[in-house]
């Protein structure tokens, strides 16, 4: 199973002591980068954001920047906001990205569960999930051909143009990204297409029928479920003591759980509702190695996953406990995990599309 890394990059939304900038929150993700592929995890992935209290709203120039500094683990957005972006540049720029690190790149595409990018790119939220559908029709279509020849209701059509530079792989890997849709985790199993599931709140174990609802549609489709590749995604922090851990993830990641949480209609968390979370049963991986290590391995039994990807951080969280998180992931969860799960049926090695 291959285990990484992802984040949104945050900011400090509003400035002060210890507010965290733009400028100092990219320079200390290309240092998460670096460590990450010096530890050995396999995959980092950067999601896209148009708001204050993220910085990446390119997330493909700051992964080029990692692909300099790094050799070997795999560079992902996580995710592209493929509705209100033009899949002619998504394709382009990770293609780009691909040749530079020498064949690492992912895409990572979904509808995005924030929505300030359809105003400011001039799309109209009715359209949410036929955007979605026909951009991804043309991705896949010009992955998968030189020229391409194609129209849709919502883009103009191309007629038979070529898309360039093709990318190192030979086929640009794109994974699908959801946050718990049936109909979306059955078109990514009907396109054939790795998947990757957000899982950040309630009992992981409830979102199990997804994985078997996307294998059986790609089964219907003339896939073989067993060749598709699935990942979790998920929250959590790694700390040299169960109560360290606890300790320093709590405040940045309820701050930022609640400021979402005003704009949702969500209710307030608090440390009784976290500490739960962070139990056998809940969504948060927060905790020793050791702890860590467990409860993936036991999240694994459950889902079959071939990718397990943790968002360390979140918030205003100091570069150094990220640092050392990401460090004792690598040394000391990782080795475990691999252990354990080779035990198991062999994973697929992610991605096969």
């Amino acid at each position: 199973m291959e285990l990484g890394l992802y984040t949104f990059a945050d900011v400090s939304p509003q400035p002060g002591p210890g507010a965290i900038g733009p400028h100092e929150r990219l320079r200390n993700l290309i240092e998460e980068v670096e460590l990450a592929d010096q530890v050995g995890l396999d995959v980092f992935g950067l999601g896209e954001h148009h708001r204050p209290d993220y910085a990446a709203s390119a997330p493909v120039v700051a992964l080029a920047a990692a692909a300099e500094r790094s050799k070997r683990i795999k560079l992902t957005s996580a995710v592209t906001v493929l509705s209100s972006d033009d899949p002619v540049r998504v394709f382009q720029q990770f293609a780009t990205l691909d040749l530079l690190s020498g064949g690492r790149a992912e895409i990572m595409a979904g509808r995005g569960s924030f929505i300030e990018s359809f105003p400011l790119f001039g799309y109209n939220l009715e359209d949410y999930d036929e955007l979605f559908a026909e951009k991804l029709d043309l991705l896949l279509a010009i992955r998968d051909s030189v020229k391409v020849t194609w129209s849709g209701n919502l883009r103009a059509p191309i007629n038979d143009r070529g898309v360039y530079p093709r990318p190192f792989q030979d086929r640009l890997p794109v994974w699908i990204a959801i946050g718990g849709t049936p109909q979306s985790a059955a078109r990514a199993g009907a396109l054939g297409l790795p998947l990757a599931l957000a899982i950040i709140g309630g009992e992981p174990a409830r979102f199990a029928p997804l994985f078997d609802l996307y294998r059986e549609a790609a089964r219907r489709a003339g896939s073989d479920p067993a060749g598709l590749a699935t990942s979790i995604n998920v929250h959590g922090f790694i700390a040299e003591t169960t109560e360290q851990a606890a300790d320093d993830f709590y405040g940045p990641q309820a701050e930022v759980m609640n400021r979402i949480g005003r704009e949702r209609g969500w209710g307030p968390t608090s440390r009784a509702h976290f500490d739960q979370s962070r139990g056998p049963n809940g969504a948060l991986f927060v905790g020793s190695p050791e702890q860590v290590a467990e409860k993936i391995v036991a999240q694994h039994r459950i889902f079959n996953n071939d990718r397990f990807l943790l968002q360390m951080a979140i918030g205003a969280m100091p570069h150094a406990k990220i640092m050392k998180a990401i460090e004792l992931y690598g040394t000391k969860v990782a080795p475990i995990v691999r252990k354990e799960t080779a035990k198991s049926t062999p994973a697929v090695e992610a991605p096969v599309a």
